[in-house]
């Protein structure tokens, strides 16, 4: 006698549909973001274009809920869709990765009107979105911050600056944390809240010039008595550090994803010059020792994916280990990111160092992967506090 299989739910994979639009995301990678991406990088450009491009295609849509106008799809799709972007390049997908990390906390412990207000906004790619945690005396330690928010009457009152923000000077929306109690202990006085760009006192005082991830403008937001109304405090008084948290356990999925798009970008560029390029009388990829390389890189690869697929539906089904994977998914593909674009300029060997080929450019950005929403000693440090238990 004999019976069937029983239905097998895998625990992450992807579906039909998600293939289908990987495929449409991978059209548009090769076809409009590639041919942009080292002029971006060349003159540091923000690549307004692609902006725009992302908006057309509702690429932006991709983190939101279908009820404030996005796709519905959820966290794995926008992983698929910045891997695929960043294998062409790093800073058009941070313009996916930031306005999921920017309108994080919104969608997470906003009010109904606040997600009302803004998310339709930011999931049409009308308003991009920013988040403003780290100051320039408060990096990895969010606790040592200085902005401060006073409330008065109606308003809440922000003065202080940050530091390190990506999308400064081009977001029209910024979550900023602030101490609202600064007596409170640890970190109970800090409290997160929604900012136009546009608000009075609002200014950007600097930009960064930076060894990567040129074409994302990364800049000091400073707050001179900007006003917000009451309604603009993101969950309850008090609850900002908690906010952040929560949103940095899912927000880190993203730069994984941007890592391994690096990667893969950069052993698929690898491999394809390998085949080409004749030493010895023989193309290199004949060679054992290139063999051994590419065969790593794409190895490599392919576990940071599986890791971080893994950690994305363990996102979808709201797990409570999501901080933990969410962190080794952004420190194991953040490292192979590093490991395998390095690979992938020695593979080149003089033509990989010159800016000609894109696979410096990828090296380059890949560094920025391991520093930034917590740097890989951080999310070792996340790691092992979830092991302890």
């Amino acid at each position: 006698m004999t019976t069937s299989a029983p239905d097998v739910v895998p625990l992450y994979g992807l579906t039909d549909d998600h293939l289908a639009f990987r495929s449409v995301i991978r059209q548009i990678a090769a076809e409009r973001v590639a041919p942009r991406a080292a002029v971006i990088d060349a003159d540091a450009e923000f690549p307004e274009d692609v902006r725009g491009l992302f908006a057309d295609q509702d690429l932006f849509g991709l983190p939101f809920e279908e009820a404030y106008g996005g796709t519905g799809t959820g966290p794995l799709m926008l992983c698929v869709a910045i891997e695929e972007v960043a294998a062409a390049c790093a800073s058009s997908a941070l313009l996916l990765a930031v306005q999921d990390l920017g309108s994080l906390p919104i969608r997470l412990a906003g009010s109904e009107e606040l997600k009302q207000r803004v998310l339709p906004r930011l999931a049409s790619g009308e308003w991009l979105a920013a988040f403003a945690l780290s100051e320039p005396d408060a990096g990895s330690d969010p606790r040592s911050m200085r902005t401060r928010a006073r409330r008065e009457g109606d308003e809440w009152v922000i003065d202080g600056a940050k530091n390190w923000i990506t999308n400064a000077g081009v977001a029209h929306a910024y979550v900023v944390f602030a101490l609202t109690d600064p007596d409170a202990p640890g970190s109970r006085g800090m409290s997160a809240f929604f900012v136009e760009a546009d608000e009075p006192g609002f200014s950007i005082s600097r930009l960064e010039h930076k060894m990567g991830m040129r074409g994302s403008p990364t800049g000091q937001p400073v707050f001179d008595g900007v006003r917000v109304p009451a309604a603009n405090l993101i969950g309850a008084e008090g609850e900002g550090f908690k906010i952040a948290m929560r949103t940095l356990d899912h927000s880190r999925l993203g730069i994984a994803a941007q890592a391994l798009g690096i990667a893969q970008g950069a052993t698929d560029y690898a491999v394809g010059y390998a085949r080409e390029r004749i030493a010895f009388g023989q193309p290199l990829i004949e060679l054992q020792g290139i063999q051994f390389k590419l065969a790593d890189m794409e190895t490599r690869c392919a576990a940071a994916r599986e890791l971080l697929y893994r950690a994305a539906a363990k996102a979808e089904r709201g797990e409570r280990d999501l901080g933990k994977y969410s962190a080794m998914a952004k420190l194991f593909c953040s490292d192979v990111a590093m490991e395998v674009t390095v690979e992938a300029v020695q593979v080149l060997g003089g033509y990989g160092y010159v800016t000609d080929y894109p696979v410096e450019r990828m090296m380059r950005d890949a560094k920025l992967t391991q520093i930034y929403e917590g740097t890989n000693e951080i999310q070792r440090v996340v790691i092992a506090r979830a092991l302890r238990g």
